[in-house]
């Protein structure tokens, strides 16, 4: 590892101050380096390289095990703890994260629907059970609202809007939007906190219009709504807390990216046997296609 850290820093520092510093000698040191290479040190230089890929690919964000599973599944054979090993000496770490706190509301308004969902958090098939909620960014010009529908499917984010005010306008936009590009059919069950971004008549309206099934959590319970939590502090500990946004059209294009092109298409999730939303919805109308429900 000493002389592997001489060789990587070989143009900034000189060799004989880097050798005293580490209590190595120099031909000790030359005679590693001019040494062929084992076939191991060559072979994990090579995952290396593709831990490296990986590494950038997910925005820094997986640890050592998703790393594994991700670089298993494009077909390279690796170990789950040589990955780890090799992740460990060369320093490559997943980006620290931070407790994501939630805020709950209060309201004094319509009666709320029953909590059907009641933390059954998985969905046989793509659009019967989606989940609302809203979040906030900090911008240096003030707040970003953020407003998303996910397929408890596949985790999908189907529909989301950002605006400056937080509010009914807000959610219902995210709502169109899922309902746009899905084509629900009645019987969705849409799950979502009591706020009154959710309550509103319009909102309301839109759902009966739909023929959803209405199921909302219990007032100030945020683990009944915790898939969609889980995105906000994949979002926040991922993209938001890493940078800082000037303006609020900044904020709005680096969201979009990580939904629409990092989150919806990339990411992998263990609850998708590491797969993408996007890649998991898709290989599943493969199989379906290739083997229907109903045979003959």
């Amino acid at each position: 590892m000493k002389y592997a850290f001489i060789r990587r820093h070989g143009g900034q520092f000189r060799v004989t101050r880097m050798c005293a510093v580490l209590g190595v000698s120099r031909s000790g040191y030359y005679e590693w380096r001019d040494r062929p290479e084992s076939v191991r040190t060559a072979g994990d230089r090579q995952l290396l390289g593709s831990i490296r890929a990986v590494h950038a690919q997910s925005r820094e964000a997986y640890g050592a095990y998703k790393t594994w599973r991700v670089l298993r599944a494009q077909g390279i054979a690796c170990g789950r703890h040589r990955v780890a090993r090799l992740r460990h000496q060369n320093g490559i770490e997943a980006r620290r994260k931070r407790r994501f706190r939630v805020i709950a509301e209060h309201h004094k308004l319509a009666p709320p629907a029953p909590n059907i969902l009641e933390r059954r958090f998985q969905a046989e098939q793509p659009d019967r059970v989606w989940a609302g909620d809203m979040t906030v960014i900090p911008t240096a010009v003030g707040w970003l609202h953020l407003a998303v529908m996910l397929d408890l499917y596949s985790r999908r984010i189907v529909g989301w809007a950002m605006g400056n005010a937080r509010g009914q306008e807000l959610s219902l936009a995210a709502l169109r939007m899922a309902i746009t590009h899905r084509k629900p059919v009645a019987g969705l069950l849409h799950h979502s906190d009591q706020g009154s971004a959710y309550v509103g008549t319009l909102y309301q309206a839109q759902l009966e219009q739909l023929g959803a099934i209405k199921s909302m959590s219990r007032k100030g319970n945020a683990y009944d709504n915790a898939v969609v939590e889980s995105f906000f502090g994949n979002l926040k500990n991922e993209l938001v807390h890493h940078r800082r946004f000037m303006t609020r059209e900044q904020a709005r294009a680096e969201i979009f990216d990580y939904i629409e092109i990092f989150y919806n298409r990339q990411r992998a999730h263990a609850t998708l046997q590491y797969s993408s939303p996007v890649n998991y919805e898709n290989s599943n109308q493969r199989l379906k296609t290739i083997r229907p429900e109903n045979p003959g």
